[in-house]
């Protein structure tokens, strides 16, 4: 049984790095000036000759050496590494992030109601005065 390491697949790092930059194969041709196929057989390629590799590496926006040092796992350290506490993109979503509410919400609820209530009285007296007035009207004919 050999103990060597599986070599490293260059072409699936490419198609990796490629779909990380949300970029489709087309894409990616029609900047190297190729068409998707040729990209296809590049992403399935374990290795690639240096001057197409560099090609690539510019079209995908990297480096040459992050194409060959690239993984999931060095993804996901270099991911973990941020510590953005702004959660105002996260369509609502609560990240463990605490909830600095600067007022009693069952407050302001009693609040607006006790606001409804004037306004119905508001209401209801300009009914009252204006049965009022009407009944005035009337009685002076």
């Amino acid at each position: 049984m050999s103990t060597l390491t599986k070599p490293s697949h260059i072409g699936r790092k490419i198609s990796r790095i490629r779909e990380l930059k949300d970029m489709k194969q087309e894409a990616l041709a029609q900047a190297l000036g190729t068409n998707q196929q040729a990209i296809s057989a590049i992403e399935n390629s374990e290795t690639i000759d240096d001057e197409k590799l560099a090609d690539v590496a510019k079209a995908l926006g990297v480096t040459v050496e992050a194409i060959k040092n690239f993984s999931e796992e060095n993804m996901i350290n270099y991911f973990n590494t941020f510590t953005d506490n702004d959660f105002s993109n996260s369509q609502g979503a609560n990240f463990g992030h605490v909830n600095a509410c600067t007022f009693n919400p069952l407050d302001k609820l009693i609040e607006s109601q006790e606001e409804i209530k004037k306004l119905y009285e508001r209401l209801l007296q300009a009914e009252k005065d204006k049965i009022e007035y009407l009944e005035n009207i009337i009685k002076t004919k």
